[in-house]
């Protein structure tokens, strides 16, 4: 079964003014549906068109390029579209609240540590809070469309909350200011989905 483009939970405007809706507009309808596309070309005919994406990125070689970085985009940014809503920012409560702050001292200890990765991953990329198999949480960072279910990667884990460096995502906007558009995002966070998906993994 072909894999398709999510519709969005929200309008293209929704997520203003921390993300405009020209950037939301391209960033999905061309982006994320190029990934999408070439993907399914990618995987047609082959053992991988009957796998699910998680199937597919655990099980990956890494040497297969185009499935690579179409699949990793292709799940990523299902999963950035969910973790950010118009309701969002604020600060998570519950389990999730409570494995930040084991894991990294205080919310804000965290956010430091999550903004630093985001900005400090040279070029494109994508920085990453992750569940270890432990149960515990870490933050880590991964080149262009690589994400922590891909074998061999430093940074493991599933993740929870992903935030997109590439200059597509912001560059409209924020054009080299890479820091306000992270700062941005946070406003945006939808930490109930964050928290579902952590316990979900737990």
């Amino acid at each position: 079964m072909a894999f398709e483009l999510p519709t969005l939970s929200y309008a293209y405007d929704a997520l203003e003014p921390n993300i405009d809706a020209l950037t939301m507009e391209i960033h999905h309808g061309k982006h994320h549906n190029g990934y999408t596309t070439n993907l399914n070309n990618a995987i047609s005919n082959t053992p991988l068109a009957n796998q699910t994406i998680e199937e597919i990125l655990k099980g990956l070689d890494m040497e297969n390029k185009i499935v690579r970085n179409n699949g990793g985009g292709f799940y990523n940014h299902c999963l950035f579209w969910e973790i950010m809503s118009p309701d969002g920012g604020g600060l998570p409560s519950g389990d999730l609240a409570n494995a930040i702050n084991e894991a990294f001292g205080s919310f804000d200890t965290f956010k430091t540590e999550f903004a630093k990765a985001a900005a400090t991953q040279f070029g494109s990329g994508w920085a990453w809070l992750c569940l270890q198999k432990n149960g515990s949480l870490e933050v880590c960072k991964t080149a262009n469309q690589d994400n922590p279910l891909m074998p061999g990667i430093s940074c493991d884990g599933i993740p929870i909350l992903g935030i997109d460096v590439w200059e597509h995502a912001y560059y409209l906007n924020y054009q080299n200011r890479r820091p306000d558009y992270i700062n941005a995002f946070f406003n945006v966070v939808n930490w109930s989905k964050v928290s579902e998906l952590f316990i979900a993994g737990v």
